[in-house]
C-alpha cells in the first residue's frame, strides 16, 4: 500500500499551523506567526489569503522543504453550511461559501480551504477539508426548542472530537468508530462535549451559541431571564452578549484571565475565588457528560478527554472520580487536529472512505411540518 505525503493547513488568529506528513508520520510542522499590524490592513478574511500563502511559502523555502511531491493538501474548514462528517473535495461551490462565510461565522479557518486550494493549484493535486467545525449530524430529537421557529445548531471542535474517537475505537477497542458510543469532550480555550452513536455526533452544544459549560473565555449556558437582566443593567448590545458567548465570558469576565494555568496557581496559592471558579467549571463539564451519556441511554464505551486543558491531572482527576461510574474515562492531552486532517485524507486515497461532495445546502433545514 502506498504511503501518502500530505500537507496540512489550519489557520488561526494571528498564525497558521502547517505540517508535512508521510502516512502517520510527522515529517515538519510549525506555527507560521503573521504580523498583526499586517493583518490589520485587510478589511475582509479573503484579502489575507496571498500574505498567508507568502508567508508559508518563504518559511518552507527557508526550511528547505519542497511541496512537489505531496498527494494532497488539506485545509481547515469554516463559514461552510451545516454538513455531515467527513473528507470532504474542495470545490468552487466550498470556497465561495468560505469566502464568503456563508453560515455567518467570521473565522480565520474559513481561509483553510482556500489556502489548500492555493497549493493544490500550484502543485496540480487535490484539496481537501476534514470534519470542519460546520459538522452538524444531531439527531432530530435534539434539535427542537420550546420556541416555534427556532431549532438548535451546533458549532463544536468536529475535527478533534471525531479523531479522538476514531483513534480509541482502533487503538483501544479493536472496533471501527462506526461501531462504538462515546462521550468525547475537547477541553481547551473553548470547550466542546458531544454524544457519539455509531459513527455519527447525534448531540452537543453549541459553544458559538452559549450553550454547553463556561470555558476560559466563554460565558456557557446563562438562563434567558437573567441574561435579559445583565443586558439592561449594563447597558449591552446584542454583540456585546454574543462576546460573551465566546471572547468576554468565563474567567474573563470573572478575573480577567484566560490563561487555565494561571488561574489554577491563583487557587494553589489560596485564592478561593479561583479555586471556585476552576471547580465550577469542571463540575459544568461533568454535568454536561451525564447529559450526553443520557442521550445515549447509557450505553457507553468510553468517555474520552481531549484539548490542552487535558493536561491538568487535577481536572482529569475530577472528571474521572465523579464520571467514571458512566463509563472508562481515557484522557487524551493536546490535540489531532493536524494528524486528523492528514487522517481522513489517507482515509479517501487508501479507498477506506469515499470523498463526499459539499452539496451548498445544509444536510438538515427544518422539520417536514415547518
Amino acid at each position: 500500500m502506498k504511503t501518502y505525503k500530505v500537507f496540512t493547513v489550519n489557520p488561526g488568529s494571528t498564525s497558521t499551523k502547517i505540517a508535512l506528513f508521510e502516512g502517520d508520520k510527522c515529517l515538519y510542522s510549525e506555527n507560521v506567526s503573521h504580523d498583526a499590524k499586517e493583518l490589520e490592513k485587510y478589511k475582509t478574511m479573503p484579502e489575507q489569503l496571498p500574505y498567508r500563502r507568502d508567508t508559508i511559502m518563504n518559511l518552507l523555502n527557508e526550511a528547505g522543504i519542497t511541496l512537489d511531491d505531496v498527494d494532497v493538501y488539506v485545509g481547515r474548514g469554516g463559514g461552510l453550511l451545516a454538513m455531515e462528517g467527513g473528507t470532504y473535495e474542495v470545490t468552487d461551490l466550498m470556497l465561495d461559501h468560505a469566502r464568503t462565510c456563508a453560515n455567518g461565522v467570521i473565522h480565520p479557518a474559513s481561509l483553510g480551504p482556500q489556502l489548500a486550494n492555493e497549493f493544490a493549484e500550484q502543485y496540480g493535486k487535490p484539496a481537501m477539508v476534514v470534519n470542519p467545525p460546520d459538522v452538524n449530524e444531531l439527531q432530530d430529537l435534539a434539535r427542537m426548542t420550546g420556541i416555534k421557529g427556532v431549532n438548535r445548531n451546533v458549532h463544536l471542535h468536529s475535527l478533534n472530537l471525531k479523531e479522538t474517537a476514531i483513534r480509541h475505537s482502533k487503538n483501544v477497542m479493536n472496533k471501527k468508530y462506526e461501531e462504538c458510543n462515546y462521550v468525547v469532550c475537547h477541553i481547551g480555550g473553548g470547550i466542546s462535549v458531544s454524544a457519539h452513536r455509531k459513527g455519527k455526533m447525534v448531540d452537543g452544544y453549541d459553544i458559538v451559541g452559549g450553550e454547553g459549560p463556561m470555558a476560559p473565555t466563554r460565558s456557557g449556558s446563562v438562563a434567558v431571564a437573567d441574561l435579559l437582566g445583565y443586558m439592561k443593567d449594563n447597558n449591552l448590545e446584542i454583540a456585546d452578549v454574543k462576546k460573551l458567548c465566546t471572547r468576554t465570558g468565563g474567567f474573563v469576565s470573572h478575573v480577567g484571565i484566560s490563561d487555565a494555568l494561571e488561574l489554577t496557581n491563583r487557587a494553589k496559592n489560596g485564592d478561593k475565588y479561583a479555586e471556585m471558579l476552576w471547580n465550577t467549571m469542571i463540575y459544568q463539564i461533568e454535568k454536561c457528560i451525564g447529559s450526553m451519556a443520557a442521550v445515549l441511554h447509557g450505553e457507553v464505551d468510553g468517555i474520552l478527554l481531549g484539548g490542552g486543558m487535558v493536561y491538568n491531572e487535577d481536572l482529569v482527576k475530577q472528571i474521572t472520580d465523579t464520571c467514571s461510574f458512566i463509563a472508562p474515562v481515557t484522557a487524551y492531552p493536546g490535540e489531532f487536529e493536524m494528524e486528523a486532517m492528514a487522517a481522513g485524507a489517507i482515509r479517501v486515497l487508501d479507498g477506506e472512505e469515499e470523498a463526499k461532495q459539499y452539496t451548498g445546502k445544509k444536510n438538515w433545514d427544518g422539520f417536514e411540518w415547518e
